[in-house]
C-alpha cells in the first residue's frame, strides 16, 4: 500500500463530486456482511454524492502472488461431520468447497495426532520400527480421509494441502513422550522418511499433498498437548540434511515450510533459515501463527520476513478463537469485544497489552487484511466445524470454529467467522496479484487484489459503528459506495 497524495485525491474527489462528465461508471458487484444480519448479502451502490473519503485503486503496483485461503481437515471436524445426516454433512463441504461457496483453496491437516484428534496416535506405532515398514495411516481411513475426498468431489478448481506433524512417535524422542521433548538424532533419517512415506500413503487413497511444515509449533506448548521442540539451527538443519534430500531422493516435489509458529519471533527463524543458499535450498517458505496477539498482526515482522526471502512463501497455517467455548445461534457475541484468548489469562506481564478482549470478527478481518498487506499470500483457519463445547479434543483445549454443529440434534450453525473468511476465499482465488491503492480514511482497512481471470477483488473493513461513504475509484472510471457499521465488503470488479 502506497501512502496517499492529498492533492491527488481532492482532485479526484472534486472531480466525482462535480458528476463530471468524464468519470465514468465503476461498474462492480458488493457483497457485505455485517452485524445488522447482512451475510455476505448482495447490495446496491449508494445513490449518494456525499462521500467524504476515497479508495484509488493502482492496478499496475504489483505485489505477492496469493496461495489461497481455506481451513484445516481435523480428527475433530472429521468425526463431527461422520455423526451428521448426509444433508447437513453435504451442506457444510458444499459451504467449504462449491462453488455456491467459500470455494477454499489452501488447506492443512495433521500428520498423526493433534490436540484435535480423539486420542493420541502415530502413523509409526512399532517401537524401533527405523525402516518404518509398519507405517499405516489406517487410523484416517474412517473419518479425515473421506471428508477430504468429500470435499474434492465438492471444489470444481481443487485445493492445495500443507500437511503439518504435531509430534514424531515417542519412541523416537528423548523423553519418549507424546508432548515436549526433542527428536533423536538417530532417528532423523527414519523421521524424513515418515515425510515421504505419509505422500505416498495418501497419493495411494487419492490425494496428493502440496507442502509440509516441518513441525507444528516447534517452540511448544508448555507439555500440554502433542509437540516436539526444534530451535531455528535445529530445524534447518533437518531440512538441508535429512527431509529435503530424503524427498528429492523419492522424486516428491513438495514445498516445505519453515518455523510454523507465531510471528513475534520470525525474526531469528528467517535469519536462520534463509542465511544463505545452503541453508535455505529445500525451504520454500515460513509458516506463521497469529496467537502472539489478538489485535497486532506485527507488520514489521512480517515485511522483515518477506525481505529477507522476497522468492519464499510466507503462509499462515492456522488460526482460530482459542480459549472459548462457541456461542451457539448468538451472532452478536462474534461481532462484540467479549471474546479472551490464552493469553488474557497466561501472557507475561509485560506482553498483556497483547492480549485484550476482542470481536473475533474484527479480529480475524484485521488480521487477513493485515497479512495481506504485508506479504502473506496464504492464510488458512483451523477446525472447519468443532461442537457446541468447541471440540472434541483429548485434552479439553476448547476453541471455536467458523461452523459449529450439535451432532446430538443433527444441527447446524455458521456463524459470522464463515462469512468472514468467504469474503477472502471465495473472492479472491489462488494466482491473484495483489495491487496497489490509496486510501484517505484511517478507519477503513482497505486490501485488493487481481483475479487470473482480470477481475478485482477488493475487500474494504468498518469496525466502527457507523456507516461510511467512500468512492471507489480505478483508471477513469469510479463509484459511490456506503459500507455499514462493523461490517465487511468484497467489491468485485468484472473483467474489463
Amino acid at each position: 500500500m502506497r501512502s496517499f497524495k492529498p492533492l491527488k485525491f481532492i482532485l479526484i474527489l472534486a472531480l466525482i463530486l462535480n458528476a463530471c462528465t468524464d468519470i465514468e461508471t465503476l461498474k462492480v458487484e458488493i457483497f457485505e456482511t455485517s452485524a445488522n444480519g447482512s451475510k455476505l448479502k448482495s447490495i446496491p451502490e449508494s445513490d449518494s454524492n456525499d462521500a467524504a473519503s476515497s479508495i484509488l485503486l493502482l492496478p499496475d503496483e504489483k505485489f505477492q502472488t496469493i496461495t489461497g485461503f481455506g481451513g484445516s481437515f481435523t480428527e475433530a471436524s472429521a468425526s463431527l461431520l461422520n455423526k451428521l445426516g448426509p444433508e447437513n454433512r453435504k451442506k457444510i463441504i458444499d459451504a467449504y468447497f462449491g462453488d455456491a461457496g467459500a470455494r477454499y483453496s489452501l488447506t492443512r491437516t495433521h500428520m498423526n495426532s493433534c490436540d484435535f484428534s480423539l486420542s493420541n496416535y502415530s502413523y509409526a506405532p512399532v517401537e524401533g520400527d527405523v525402516a518404518l515398514e509398519h507405517f499405516t495411516v489406517e487410523e484416517d481411513k474412517d473419518d479425515l480421509i473421506p471428508f477430504i475426498k468429500d470435499a474434492m468431489q465438492a471444489s470444481t478448481e481443487g485445493f492445495k494441502i500443507v500437511a503439518s506433524p504435531w509430534t514424531a512417535p515417542p519412541w523416537m524422542k528423548d523423553n519418549n513422550d507424546w508432548r515436549g521433548g526433542k527428536l533423536l538424532p538417530e532417528y532423523n533419517e527414519s523421521w524424513a522418511l515418515f515425510f515421504s512415506k505419509y505422500i505416498n500413503a495418501y497419493k495411494a487413497e487419492g490425494i496428493d499433498i502440496w507442502g509440509f511444515t516441518v513441525e507444528n509449533e516447534p517452540l511448544g506448548n508448555d507439555k500440554n498437548w502433542e509437540s516436539m521442540h526444534y530451535s531455528p539451527s535445529e530445524m534447518t538443519n533437518f531440512v538441508r540434511d535429512y527431509l529435503g534430500p530424503r524427498l528429492e531422493k523419492d522424486g516428491y516435489d513438495v514445498k516445505i515450510l519453515g518455523y510454523d509458529q507465531n510471528r513475534e519471533h520470525l525474526k531469528e527463524w528467517v535469519d536462520v533459515m534463509f542465511q544463505n543458499e545452503e541453508s535455505s535450498k529445500y525451504i520454500d517458505g515460513t509458516a506463521i501463527h497469529w496467537y502472539a496477539s489478538t489485535v497486532d498482526y506485527f507488520p514489521q515482522e512480517l515485511q522483515y520476513a518477506h525481505n529477507k526471502a522476497p522468492n519464499k512463501y510466507l503462509i499462515q497455517p492456522e488460526a482460530c478463537v482459542d480459549a472459548e467455548v462457541p456461542k451457539w445461534q448468538d451472532d452478536a457475541w462474534y461481532w462484540s469485544k467479549e471474546a479472551t484468548d490464552w493469553g488474557w489469562d497466561w501472557a507475561p506481564e509485560k506482553d498483556k497489552h497483547l492480549h485484550p478482549k476482542y470481536a473475533p470478527v474484527n479480529r480475524y478481518a484485521r488480521d487477513i487484511i493485515g497479512c495481506m498487506n504485508n506479504w502473506v499470500d496464504g492464510w488458512i483457519d483451523w477446525n472447519m466445524v468443532l461442537d457446541t463445547q468447541g471440540g472434541p479434543n483429548w485434552f479439553k483445549n476448547w476453541c471455536v470454529a467458523p461452523v459449529i454443529v450439535d451432532p446430538g440434534k443433527d444441527e447446524v450453525y455458521f456463524t459470522p467467522i464463515y462469512y468472514t473468511l468467504a469474503h477472502f476465499s471465495k473472492y479472491i482465488r489462488p494466482g491473484a496479484v495483489r495491487i496497489g491503492f490509496e486510501n484517505t480514511d484511517e478507519d477503513l482497512m482497505v486490501t485488493a487484489a487481481k483475479n487470473p481471470d482480470g477481475s478485482i477483488a477488493v475487500v474494504v473493513f468498518n469496525q466502527g459503528t457507523d456507516a461510511k461513504n467512500f468512492n471507489l475509484s480505478l483508471n477513469e472510471s469510479a463509484v459511490a459506495i456506503q459500507i455499514s457499521g462493523q461490517a465487511i465488503q468484497t467489491i468485485m470488479i468484472p473483467i474489463l
